[in-house]
């Protein structure tokens, strides 16, 4: 069994807690901006072990009779198509993603706001769309030199020619498909327009990285770095808090450089500032709930390798900067790690090595690693799955869970008339087969049975892999990473 370095109980109680005690304290209306994902945070459950990564929907649920959802979304990143990287969805099906998850939850959603709006046809369409719905759908519009120019920002001319958001619960969580979509803004906006109509409203931030209370140069903070390496996120002392309270505290290089700015934006509004750092305008209770800091440390640099593959395989794809790698590499400098370092890299090598073509290794969650090369009949990654399946369910390697006569029919279908170039099965394909045989094979079916248990796992391939094999490896909890290179020299790879 994993080691566990989070106490996930104590978080959930500890974190609503806190953000009523924010509500409260101004007087009964909080917006709260939410940073990172309100469900599916597999950074979080990776980089603190024992976080559950739908943490922070299920702390919601506990102060869901007072808490309602907007969902930013800019109208730029509407107009341009843009694709979250995980799920490969447009921003705005996204947004409906969520509305229909929140909703199942039992979470009321109040409203869409499409930010920065310029009346962008593809943006007017989404609203119409949303708005036949049933969904309320309100603008927001962009404000010349924000966010320097506060005189400005904070007027009639500025955040009041923005639509107000009809609210009616005294939480209000701004969350959003992504980074930049403006969650803050809107916050800000709506305060400005509370405050006008003699509501006493306050914002608050809910961010869970970088943890404020550990160290600067703490492997799960220095994760979080990795984890946005590609928006060069930096992690720093608050130098507010630190003059303020003489007290050492680590926030993000964007809230630090925009905190004066924030700062003069409620003096205007509320006639002072209340909140004397960016640290103030948090309510992450993350830091107090790590039980075992070592098992944090180690999750950490490993989720810090992972990263570093990732972006070199970006690159070779042409979807990661070289300035992504060089910053990996100088964060896993600093913990003195390599590559190698993660566990289930040097089995795969190896394997290649001796057999000359792909390979693949697992490792498990009792520390063994089971691997897999590739065979006339399926690649790396089905044998290395097959294989682990089999030392779960206590079956001998040598047993053969799949026989011939049932791939050799799918492989036939795939390329004689599903027009497919690769004979090879893909993991999904390769698991729909065991199945199948499941329905007459015992020793198939007990071999299904162990897929839960690969929740967890850490896997490495030899080469990159089709996005069907990683999209199956992510769907069963298992962590993969892939040298940066391609099996063949072909120029596309689909």
């Amino acid at each position: 069994m994993s080691k566990i370095g989070f106490d996930n109980d104590k978080y959930l109680k500890m974190q609503s807690e806190h953000i009523l005690e924010r509500v409260d304290s101004f007087g009964g209306k909080l917006y709260l901006e939410f940073g990172g994902k309100l469900f599916d945070d597999y950074h979080a459950s990776r980089v603190l072990p024992g976080f559950q990564p739908d943490s922070k929907l299920k702390m919601l649920l506990k102060i869901k009779d007072k808490a309602e959802i907007v969902i930013a979304i800019c109208a730029d990143d509407i107009e341009k198509n843009k694709k979250r990287g995980d799920l490969g969805i447009t921003y705005d099906l996204d947004v409906m993603r969520l509305i229909d998850t929140f909703r199942g939850f039992g979470l009321y959603v109040g409203s869409v706001v499409l930010t920065r709006s310029r009346g962008q046809r593809s943006a007017e369409v989404f609203k119409s769309k949303l708005e036949s719905m049933g969904v309320k759908v309100y603008r927001h519009y962009p404000i010349e030199n924000y966010p320097s120019d506060v005189s400005l920002i904070v007027s009639d001319e500025g955040f009041g020619k923005n639509d107000y958001i009809n609210t009616t619960r005294p939480v209000v969580v701004v969350t959003a498909p992504g980074p930049g979509s403006g969650k803050m803004a809107t916050c800000l906006s709506q305060l400005y327009h509370e405050h006008k109509r003699g509501v006493n409203a306050g914002y608050a931030k809910f961010e869970t990285f970088p943890i404020w209370n550990i160290p600067l140069k703490h492997p799960v903070n220095l994760a979080y770095e990795a984890a946005t390496a590609d928006l060069s996120d930096v992690n720093m002392i608050d130098p507010f808090h630190l003059q303020a309270y003489g007290e050492t505290t680590v926030n993000y290089n964007r809230d630090i450089e925009i905190f004066p700015v924030l700062s003069t934006m409620f003096e205007k509004i509320y006639g002072e500032s209340r909140y004397k750092s960016p640290t103030d305008m948090g309510v992450n209770m993350a830091g107090n709930c790590i039980v075992d800091d070592a098992v944090c440390c180690e999750a950490s640099t490993q989720e810090i390798i992972r990263r570093w593959y990732t972006a070199k395989c970006g690159l070779k794809k042409g979807t990661s900067e070289i300035s992504e790698v060089q910053k990996l590499n100088v964060l896993m400098n600093e913990l003195s790690i390599t590559n190698n370092d993660r566990p289930c890299v040097l089995p795969a090598i190896v394997i290649e090595a001796e057999t000359g073509d792909p390979a693949c290794a697992i490792l498990l969650s009792d520390g063994h690693v089971c691997s897999g090369k590739t065979k006339a009949l399926m690649g790396a990654s089905c044998a290395a799955m097959l294989n682990a399946l089999k030392y779960l369910a206590g079956i001998d390697d040598s047993t053969e869970l799949i026989s011939a006569n049932i791939i050799e029919p799918i492989q036939k279908l795939k390329t004689e008339h599903l027009g497919s170039s690769n004979h090879l099965l893909h993991l999904d394909q390769i698991l729909i087969a065991l199945s199948i045989c499941a329905v007459t094979n015992p020793t198939a079916a007990l071999a299904l049975e162990q897929l839960d248990k690969l929740r967890g796992a850490q896997a490495h391939s030899t080469v990159i892999l089709s996005n069907e094999d990683e999209a199956t490896f992510r769907k069963l909890g298992i962590d993969v990473t892939c040298e940066p290179k391609y099996e063949t020299e072909k120029l596309y790879h689909g």
